[in-house]
């Protein structure tokens, strides 16, 4: 059969019908989302890696092995007594702050025995959910140590999460730009100020490992394999509910044809896991909440107007009430919060509403404690951020350096800062 030629502009550039490979580009309308192309299908599965995939992954060892290297520097340097002839283990490095928590969870359970850790008086181990603690309890029976089990799960989540994490990036331009963003989009997040919480074992790769695939999936419009997803982020933590939120906007502004209502059903699913932990306190408690007066016991998460919120970081912050250590990372967690306000104005005036549920109900949490707690690790589950910085950075390349001139170091001192003992967020 005949091969019918591509009409050309007299300019000699493509016609406006035409892409680069010579299918007619899909449209958009005012305040529409791209139409998914067909050749999407072969990136959203996580079962076939391709060449930007491949890339991802090749960045993913790089910063790893960076981290490590970050950890032993510190294990030599920077020890607690500065007359050490000796330095700490390795894997001692990472069992930091709620690494203990998760541990003690794993290995005792919630309510421990008579004479076992945490049974002397309550640790509030409850504000933590059960999805990281019953995987670090299935892989230690393979692997003796807690701490190396930790740094294992989070190496095989976190690239999982990258590589899902670049698949969303892609879906935001065309093929071949769209083929920068998404390595781009990972690299922002693995060099990140707290990049350190994704190699330890916390849950932030955990969750992001569940969460980013669901979130994919719910692009595809598969929303039963997207709530089965989200489901297992919520095991994890608390935050997929707001995922779980984001899914149902996503739903209800997809395009009537895949609006399939038949399958709203399964959105309901990220629910079950936080009424079913509910339930498992409330029965050895007396308490549906035990995991939220937990934080409030733990970590001052009682609620506060938003303004009194920013009054009392501010003070802690910058009043010298706290050791200078401290009083830097309130001042990260100013910055951080001021950067998922503009992070939610951008979303909104781009109308992208399931994104913006996502990050409105996370400020809203982290927000209106008595003073921010953990807000700098949570940009890390803050996936639109990524993707917005890596498209941006493919039309403003001057983006990328300046990112990564800013971003590299502060990830190298909060590593430093974690694995040497210090609060990093």
């Amino acid at each position: 059969m005949a091969r019918i030629p591509i009409a050309k502009a007299p300019s000699g550039r493509r016609c406006p019908t035409e892409t680069a490979s010579g299918r007619p580009p899909g449209g958009r309308g005012p305040g529409r989302r791209p139409a998914l192309p067909a050749a999407a299908v072969r990136f959203l599965r996580l079962d076939r890696l391709d060449a930007v995939d491949r890339t991802v992954l090749g960045l993913y060892a790089l910063t790893r092995i960076a981290v490590l290297i970050t950890g032993y520097c510190s294990a030599w340097m920077f020890t607690s007594d500065p007359e050490a002839r000796e330095t700490p283990s390795f894997l001692s490095l990472w069992a930091r702050w709620d690494w203990d928590f998760f541990s003690r969870i794993a290995q005792g359970g919630y309510f421990a025995e008579p004479g076992a850790p945490g049974s002397a008086r309550p640790d509030n181990r409850e504000a933590f959910f059960p999805g990281l603690p019953m995987v670090l309890r299935a892989v230690h029976t393979v692997v003796p140590s807690w701490p190396l089990t930790g740094l294992l799960i989070s190496l095989v989540a976190g690239a999982v999460a990258a590589v899902a994490l670049a698949r969303i990036a892609r879906l935001r331009l065309p093929a071949e730009t769209g083929e920068r963003a998404g390595p781009r989009a990972a690299l922002f997040l693995l060099v990140s100020p707290c990049a350190v919480f994704l190699a330890v074992g916390y849950t932030e790769a955990l969750f992001l490992a569940f969460a980013l695939p669901a979130w994919l999936a719910a692009e595809r419009h598969r929303w039963a394999l997207a709530g089965v997803l989200g489901a297992l982020a919520t095991t994890v933590r608390v935050s997929g509910l707001f995922l779980a939120a984001a899914l149902v906007v996503r739903f209800l502004v997809a395009g009537r044809e895949h609006r399939r209502w038949r399958s709203a059903g399964w959105l309901a699913l990220p629910g079950l896991p936080a009424l079913a932990y509910s339930w498992y306190l409330q029965a050895h408690t007396g308490d549906w909440m035990a995991w939220k007066h937990a934080q409030e016991r733990g970590w001052y998460r009682q609620f506060h107007t938003p303004w009194e919120s920013w009054l009392h970081t501010w003070d802690a912050a910058f009043s010298h009430a706290h050791p200078t250590s401290y009083a830097a990372m309130f001042q990260a967690e100013l910055l951080a919060m001021a950067v998922g306000v503009l992070l939610l104005a951008l979303l909104v005036r781009r109308r992208q509403w399931p994104e913006a549920v996502y990050i409105g109900l996370s400020l809203w949490a982290l927000g209106t404690s008595y003073w921010y707690m953990s807000v700098p690790r949570a940009t890390l589950l803050w996936w639109p951020l990524w993707v917005a910085l890596a498209v941006a950075s493919v039309r403003r390349p001057w983006i990328r350096a300046g990112y990564l001139t800013v971003a590299a170091p502060l990830a190298t001192v909060l590593a430093l800062a974690f694995t040497s003992g210090k609060w990093a967020g």
